[in-house]
C-alpha cells in the first residue's frame, strides 16, 4: 500500500489505514509506504534515448527507487492513495510511476513486464473536484504496465468534510483492500498476459486482417457513391 501523501494524518493515509483492514479480512498482510519518508528521484527519461537502457533495477541508484521497488515487485497486490493535486496525483506518487517504467520496459529484455499479472486498487482524496481525473489516469497507468483492476477497485472523498464521515469513502476503502487481496490470491498463478510474438506471426496475423478486410472493399465504393451523389456540386 503506498500512500503518496505528505500529510501521514490526512485523508489519504486514514482512507489507506481502512483499507489496510480490508486486505487482513481477506487474508493478506498490508504493508503502508508513506512515499514522502524516501527519496525518489524525477526520471531521466532514458526509454526516449535507447529502450535497452531502461531496466530494473533503475540505472539512477543514488536514491530509494530501487528499495521501493523490490518491495513492490515482491507483494501480489497494490493499492495506491493519492490527494488530488490539480486533478492529477502527487508530484512524488508521479515520480513513482515515472520510474516503475523500469519494470514495465522489462518486457523488452525479458519479453515480460515485471508488474504482469499484479493487482491494484485506487484511493483517491481531496477538498474539490478532480477524484475521478486522478484515478482514471491511475487506471490507465498501471492496467499499460501490465496490472489487473478488478470491479471496484477504487475509492475517493472530494469535499473539506472530515473524510471518515464520508461513510460512501469508507466502506469502498474497505473494500478496494478486501477486492485487490481477493483478486490478487485468484490471479497469482495465471502466468504471462501480455504475450509477445514474433514478426512472422505478426506478418502472418497482418495479411490474415487484410484479406478479411478485402472482403467488404465493395462497402468504400458504395460509400464513395453515396457521397458524389449526395454532395453534388454545380
Amino acid at each position: 500500500m503506498i500512500n503518496g501523501s505528505p500529510r501521514k494524518y490526512g485523508a489519504v493515509r486514514k482512507l489507506l489505514t481502512i483499507a489496510s483492514k480490508g486486505v487482513k479480512d481477506a487474508g493478506g498482510e498490508p504493508v503502508i509506504i508513506d512515499l514522502y519518508d524516501y527519496n525518489i528521484k524525477e526520471c531521466m527519461g532514458c526509454v526516449s534515448d535507447d529502450q535497452r537502457i531502461c531496466r530494473f533495477p533503475c540505472i539512477i541508484d543514488d536514491d530509494d527507487f530501487n528499495r521501493i521497488g523490490r518491495i513492490i515487485l515482491d507483494s501480489q497486490g497494490l493499492i495506491i492513495g493519492s490527494p488530488i493535486y490539480w486533478y492529477g496525483v502527487s508530484g512524488k506518487l508521479k515520480n513513482l510511476i515515472d520510474r516503475m517504467t523500469s519494470m514495465e520496459n522489462m518486457i523488452v529484455h525479458t519479453g515480460r513486464s515485471l508488474l504482469d499479472g499484479k493487482v491494484a486498487g485506487f484511493i483517491v482524496s481531496g477538498n474539490d473536484s478532480g477524484s475521478i481525473m486522478a484515478i482514471a489516469y491511475l487506471m490507465t497507468v498501471f492496467n499499460s504496465m501490465g496490472i489487473h483492476i478488478p470491479p471496484w477497485a477504487l475509492a475517493y472523498h472530494h469535499t473539506p468534510v472530515d473524510v471518515l464521515s464520508d461513510e460512501q469513502a469508507v466502506m469502498d476503502s474497505y473494500n478496494v483492500g478486501y477486492i485487490v487481496t481477493k483478486a490478487s490470491l485468484v490471479l497469482s498463478n495465471m502466468g504471462e498476459w501480455y504475450k509477445v510474438i514474433d514478426k512472422k506471426y505478426m506478418d502472418a496475423l497482418r495479411e490474415e486482417a487484410e484479406r478479411e478486410a478485402e472482403k467488404y472493399i465493395n462497402q468504400r465504393e458504395k460509400r464513395y457513391k453515396y457521397y458524389k451523389e449526395k454532395h453534388v456540386t454545380t
